[in-house]
């Protein structure tokens, strides 16, 4: 008796659970990724990023100049702080959100649907493929599909 109860309540938990998850309208959101900080101080910033507090570089992109346009410091396998130089079209402080998506067309065309304006989508220096959406308040969402040969999947591999 005791095996036929604890046999349907698995089956109740499992209808539960799979009743919420598909509840869930934003399906192929893997998560909150990275903030992106607009710095005025780049090297200063990346020192206190690693040494004080202690989140190791994980990647930074280099342009045709080799000037660095973004340093990634990783807080845990999955999540990043960006960090850029501000500049007149980019002052200090929050720049935007990443979130990582498991298929940027299908995400895209999920959040279209229900009325968000996205961008098109396009491939950036770092190999993620991005599209964005600006909310009501103005504040950029980077939407990041990560293939493997993106820096950030890399980063993510390499974590321990």
């Amino acid at each position: 008796m005791r095996k036929l109860s604890l046999f349907v309540a698995g089956i109740v938990v499992g209808l539960a659970i799979q009743t919420a998850l598909a509840q869930n309208t934003n399906r192929g959101i893997v998560g909150l990724n990275h903030v992106a900080l607009s710095v005025p101080n780049l090297d200063e910033a990346v020192a206190y990023y690693t040494k004080t507090m202690g989140f190791p570089e994980a990647f930074r992109n280099v342009d045709e100049k080799g000037q660095t346009t973004l340093v990634y410091v990783q807080i845990s396998k999955n999540t990043f702080i960006e960090l850029q130089p501000a500049n007149p079209q980019r002052p200090p402080g929050i720049n935007h959100l990443g979130v990582h998506v498991e298929n940027m067309p299908a995400a895209t065309a999920m959040f279209k649907q229900g009325g968000a304006k996205v961008s098109d989508i396009r491939n950036s220096g770092t190999k993620a493929i991005l599209a964005d959406i600006t909310d009501l308040n103005g504040v950029r969402i980077e939407l990041a599909e990560l293939p493997g040969e993106s820096l950030h999947r890399q980063a993510m591999d390499r974590w321990k």
